[in-house]
């Protein structure tokens, strides 16, 4: 009965969001009450167990994504972005420029979110195509392959860094090993998948095509501009560490927060690429408010998805299905990978395919001896498995490089299929050493 009961849940979920267009968070909670109810769970406990979910989930979770959120504006509305795109471009040359595209939409996606990491990155995009005279998806997969890659499994993205959170993975080692995982991942949908890309001709919007980047003297210098971009990675890394060897110190533990290293990264940010280069705080803070804004409703779906998790910990659903596989001849990587990988196929959303699987595998996730760094990128991974037509993210890329939906379906689907394939079998490698 608990698995039916959590199967008409997802499936429910899925209706909610896929077909009859309900607001995430919304459609959560209706299916969250729903499944408390159905379990035999008073009205109390669903309420307690609601209020818990949402209070639990998010925590400095709040913080990391909003932090997260306000270093991308500042990194994207300075120029730093485009600086480290020209100068990756002008030392890989033309004939190694999709490696260029590759690392420069990497070190982007670091900082930003991947909706307004695409919108910066997709006029660098046209412009590098127009100069080198090379195909639109030639150049730009690459660059979009690694935007993907950081968004689906790398903190502070909201994702990865929810599912973490969830885990109680350690932040900054999820974003080590992420950073080794994510190497292949990119090479081999990025550059290797995109050269066979020449023979389509997506004949983009002129208006968008010929959008000018910003002179070369309005940007931030290129020093300055990665040291900022990539500040959160140093500090998320190495805290952790420092910690370790100096474990009385208050100053080390309070570095090694991850909420405290996002605060850092983002005054280091508001000073060198702000108030350096002549904005006034009132400027500066209210470009950070906007960015937070943008990240509102994330935190919501992430709230969301922490209901239903804790409506299923308190039915005793959870428990259930943890015992129900836990004596399945299958990796624990390999199952968690798998079911967000169905999830994402059938609602679209990464985030949500994420936290949902969080929620059904939680209990037998605290006891397979697998790393939980390793576990929240085998779900981040499977959580971009096939994006078609139920994700936004396929229609961002369809409308800008005008392909109709069979070429979408052909390039950016198999794309992000690459990009979650490759994550599995990178994180299993990795498992063979840690």
């Amino acid at each position: 009965m608990p698995l039916l009961l959590t199967f008409v849940a997802i499936l429910f979920l899925i209706l909610l969001i896929a077909w009859l267009k309900i607001d995430t968070f919304i459609s959560f909670l209706l299916v969250s009450v729903g499944l408390g109810l159905a379990s035999g769970l008073d009205v109390a406990t669903v309420s307690k167990a609601i209020q818990k979910g949402v209070g639990g989930t998010l925590g400095d979770l709040v913080l990391i994504v909003g932090f997260g959120a306000m270093l991308g504006k500042l990194v994207a509305d300075s120029g730093a972005a485009q600086r480290i795109t020209d100068a990756l471009i002008g030392v890989f040359g033309k004939k190694y420029i999709q490696w260029g595209m590759a690392l420069a939409g990497f070190v982007i996606g670091i900082p930003l979110f991947y909706n307004a990491g695409f919108v910066i990155v997709i006029p660098l995009i046209f412009m590098i195509s127009a100069t080198a005279r090379l195909p639109l998806l030639y150049i730009g997969v690459p660059m979009l392959s690694a935007l993907s890659v950081a968004h689906g499994y790398l903190p502070p993205h909201p994702s990865p860094a929810a599912i973490a959170s969830q885990l109680h993975a350690d932040l900054g080692q999820t974003l080590l090993y992420g950073l080794i995982v994510s190497i292949p991942a990119i090479a081999v949908a990025g550059p290797i998948f995109g050269s066979t890309l020449k023979r389509f001709q997506p004949k983009p919007d002129p208006d968008l095509f010929n959008v000018k980047p910003r002179p070369a003297s309005e940007l931030p210098g290129l020093g300055i501009s990665a040291l900022t971009a990539l500040l959160p990675v140093f500090l998320l890394t190495t805290m952790s560490a420092l910690k370790g060897y100096f474990p009385h110190s208050q100053l080390a533990a309070l570095m090694a927060e991850p909420y405290f290293g996002m605060l850092i990264s983002v005054l280091v940010a508001a000073y060198t690429l702000g108030l350096r280069r002549g904005m006034n705080m009132k400027a500066i803070s209210k470009s950070m408010e906007e960015a937070f804004k943008g990240v509102s409703v994330i935190l919501l779906i992430i709230a969301g998805a922490g209901v239903f998790k804790e409506i299923m910990t308190a039915s005793g659903v959870s428990t259930f299905i943890a015992e129900s596989l836990k004596d399945a001849d299958i990796s624990p990587l390999v199952l968690c990978w798998g079911i967000a990988a169905v999830i994402r196929i059938c609602v679209g959303s990464a985030t949500v395919a994420g936290l949902t699987t969080v929620g059904i595998l939680a209990p037998l996730l605290s006891n397979t001896g697998v790393p939980s760094e390793l576990i929240v990128l085998a779900i981040g991974s499977g959580s971009l498995m096939f994006s078609h037509l139920n994700d936004g993210g396929f229609w961002l890329f369809k409308e800008y490089f005008n392909l109709s939906i069979k070429d979408t379906l052909l390039t950016w689907s198999v794309m992000e299929t690459i990009v979650s394939i490759m994550g599995l079998l990178g994180v299993l490698v990795l498992n063979l050493f840690v």
